[in-house]
């Protein structure tokens, strides 16, 4: 049976495929081999390193307030997402553009992941998800859940209760300061897209616990993430964010 969701534009004149509130991003950063992400790396686009280093991100946070071309689709707007990325760099003949390749993005809504697929030709996948936050007097709790195979994965973070500015020339302004997607379509076919946002503020983690079957969730390319650890995990705060439409870029 096929399923109809309403829909209800609030953007009369809608420029951006996507505008949302991405909130509370968990980041655990993994330093991984060049070789483990050069099957999956765009055409037109390079690597990008830190220092020399190779990075992966695992990335949870919340979604709010969505709108897909000016609409909102009613009990698809606030959701969860997680995903695994990395970093590229592009040289478009007059500077370099810095962005995100994501390996699989999971959300908890059907739709959503139809019209990423659809539309932006990404590797969605819809799981049921949960969340959970909490606060004390001395620290702030964030925890987020998906389930694959009859198993919870969960990835949860305890902060400090005060955000502070990224600093300059850091690792952690190297994860959060690319702000463009790149799309893997074929060996020689790469689309790619700007996600703007603000410079975002970091929370300290305290402590954090991941408890993710890689291999099941994410393939057996990255099952030697099972028992690898991340190198560092930080709280982003997040912002109003809008994703513009995409261009061919190679192919």
């Amino acid at each position: 049976m096929k399923r109809f969701f309403p829909i209800f534009q609030t953007d009369p004149q809608p420029k951006s495929f996507l505008r949302a509130q991405w909130r509370h991003l968990a980041f655990a950063n993994y330093e991984v081999p060049p070789s483990a992400l050069l099957p999956y790396l765009p055409a037109g686009t390079e690597l990008d390193l830190w220092n020399g280093k190779c990075y992966l991100s695992l990335v949870a946070f919340l979604f709010l307030e969505t709108q897909v071309f000016g609409f909102k689709v009613p009990g698809h707007t606030n959701f969860e997402e997680v995903n695994i990325r990395f970093y590229v760099r592009r040289f478009d003949g007059n500077e370099w553009k810095r962005g995100v390749v994501f390996i699989k993005e999971i959300v908890p809504k059907s739709a959503i992941a139809f019209i990423a697929n659809t539309f932006y030709k990404e590797k969605y996948e819809r799981l049921p998800m949960r969340h959970a936050f909490s606060e004390t007097e001395k620290a702030k709790n964030y925890a987020f859940g998906w389930r694959k195979s009859g198993k919870w994965n969960t990835f949860s973070v305890t902060t400090v209760k005060a955000s502070s500015e990224i600093p300059p020339g850091s690792e952690t302004e190297f994860i959060t300061e690319h702000y463009f997607g790149y799309s893997r379509q074929s060996a020689a076919r790469t689309f790619e897209y700007e996600v703007r946002h603000p410079r975002w503020e970091r929370y300290e983690v305290l402590d954090y616990k991941i408890d993710v079957d890689f291999e099941s969730v994410y393939g057996q390319d990255f099952a030697f993430l099972d028992k690898a650890e991340p190198v560092s995990v930080f709280l982003a705060d997040g912002s109003a964010i809008s994703v513009e439409n995409k261009i061919l870029i190679a192919g």
